[in-house]
C-alpha cells in the first residue's frame, strides 16, 4: 500500500506533473499515451512523483462504461484531441490508469476540465450538491477497487470559474460571470467539497484557481486543504508579455502561435530580468495567500508562457530557462507541498520530454528543498 500523506505534514515537496485529459485522449500512434506503461516508466525515469489528472466525473456518474464523442478545446494546442474523438468505458481505463500508478508508486491527484461531449452532460450541473454527488460516484468506483490511498488530493474543478472548464456556472446562476471572491461563487466551492468530505473525510479537496489573485485577501478558503494555484510568467497579471507579444489565446486559430514564434523569444532575451521580476512578485503573492491561509501550496501548471508546443521557431530554451527560475523562486518559500516543473511535462511535447537530463535536475532540487508551513 502506498502511503498518502497529508501536504500540510510534509517536509520534502513531491514532484508532479500534469496529464489533463491527454492520458485518455491522446492515444493514436505518435499522440505520446498510447502505451501507458512506456509514458509511465519515462515519468519515474524522469524523477516525478505524481500525476495530476482528468477523472471525467461527469461521465463516470452518468455511464461509466459507455462510449462518449468529445468536442475539441482547441486544435492549436496538443493538450488533449485536437478533433473530435470518441472515448470509451472511462471507468475502466481510470482504474487501470490508476493501478498502473500504483505499480510504480506514483501517485495520482484529481481533476476535471468538465470535457465537452455530444450531449453537453457539463452544463446539466444545476447545483454545488449535484457536484459533489457525481464526484462520491466517481470515488466510489475508485473505492471498490482498493485504489483511494493512490489519491492525493481532488479538484473538484480545474481553473475555478473561469467559464470553458465550468460553463454550468453559467445556466445555474443566469448570470455571464460568477466572480470566485463572490457570495455565490464560494457557496458553489464550500457546498460541494462537504458533499464529498461528508463520504470521503480523509481524502484532501480545493478548486483549482488560474485567476482573481489581486483579490485573495478577501477569498473564502477555509474549507479546502490545499491551494492548487496555476502560475505563469505570460499572464496578464505578472507581465505585458502575451500583450506585446500578441497572442491571445486562440484556440482554433494559428495567430498566436504565429506571433508567439517570430516575437516571443526575442522579447524575452530582450530584458529576461525584467520578465523573471514579474514572475517573481507573483510567486511571492501566492506564498502570502499561503502564509494567510495556512493553506499548503499546489502548482501543476507554470512557470513561464501558458501554451507552447514543438513547432517552427519555437525553440525549448527559454522556455526551460524561465521554468527554473520559476521553480527555484517558488522552491526557497518552502509554501509548496508539490510542485511541477512546467505544464509542458508530459510525451506529446517532444522537444521538452526528451531532456531527461534537465527534469532530473529539477524533480532532484525539488525533493532535496522543504516544507516549512509554520
Amino acid at each position: 500500500m502506498v502511503e498518502v500523506m497529508k501536504a500540510s505534514e510534509r517536509r520534502h515537496p513531491l514532484a508532479i506533473t500534469m496529464w489533463d485529459f491527454s492520458w485518455l485522449e491522446r492515444k493514436w500512434p505518435g499522440a505520446g499515451y498510447e502505451d501507458w506503461n512506456q509514458a509511465l516508466d519515462e515519468l519515474v525515469e524522469r524523477g516525478y512523483d505524481a500525476i495530476r489528472i482528468d477523472a471525467y466525473p461527469h461521465l463516470m456518474a452518468a455511464d461509466g462504461s459507455g462510449t462518449w464523442e468529445l468536442l475539441p478545446e482547441w486544435s492549436v494546442q496538443v493538450w488533449g484531441a485536437p478533433a473530435v474523438t470518441r472515448i470509451s468505458d472511462v471507468r475502466g481505463n481510470l482504474i487501470q490508469f490508476i493501478r498502473l500508478c500504483r505499480d510504480r508508486g506514483l501517485k495520482v491527484a484529481l481533476s476535471t476540465w468538465f470535457r465537452e461531449d455530444r450531449r453537453d452532460l457539463r452544463s446539466g450541473i444545476a447545483s454545488p450538491q449535484e457536484l459533489g454527488e457525481i464526484w462520491v460516484k466517481t470515488l466510489e468506483a475508485i473505492e471498490q477497487e482498493g485504489l483511494l490511498d493512490i489519491v492525493l488530493y481532488v479538484d473538484l474543478c480545474n481553473e475555478f470559474p473561469l467559464t470553458c472548464w465550468a460553463p454550468f456556472l453559467l445556466k445555474a446562476t443566469g448570470e455571464p460571470w460568477v466572480q470566485r471572491a463572490s457570495v455565490e461563487g464560494t457557496r458553489w466551492m464550500r457546498e460541494s467539497i462537504a458533499v464529498v468530505r461528508e463520504r470521503y473525510p480523509q481524502l484532501e479537496y480545493c478548486f483549482s484557481f488560474c485567476s482573481e489573485y489581486d483579490t485573495y485577501e478577501t477569498q473564502d478558503v477555509s474549507f479546502m486543504d490545499v491551494l492548487d494555484l496555476h502560475i505563469w510568467m505570460a499572464q496578464s497579471h505578472c507581465t505585458t508579455f502575451y500583450a506585446e507579444v500578441g497572442y491571445q489565446y486562440e484556440r482554433f486559430d494559428a495567430t498566436g502561435y504565429t506571433n508567439l514564434a517570430l516575437k516571443g523569444e526575442e522579447l524575452y532575451r530582450s530584458k529576461p530580468e525584467h520578465w523573471q521580476q514579474g514572475l517573481r512578485k507573483s510567486i511571492r503573492l501566492l506564498a502570502d495567500w499561503s502564509r494567510l491561509s495556512g493553506k499548503p501550496l499546489v502548482t501543476t501548471e507554470c512557470w513561464g508562457v501558458v501554451d507552447y508546443k514543438d513547432w517552427p521557431l519555437l525553440d525549448w530554451g527559454w522556455v526551460k530557462e524561465l521554468c527554473e527560475f520559476g521553480l527555484r523562486e517558488a522552491l526557497a518559500t518552502k509554501r509548496w507541498a508539490m510542485l511541477a516543473t512546467s505544464n509542458f511535462c508530459g510525451p506529446q511535447f517532444v522537444g521538452m520530454w526528451r531532456d531527461v537530463e534537465w527534469h532530473r535536475k529539477l524533480t532532484d532540487l525539488i525533493h532535496e528543498s522543504q516544507v516549512d508551513l509554520i
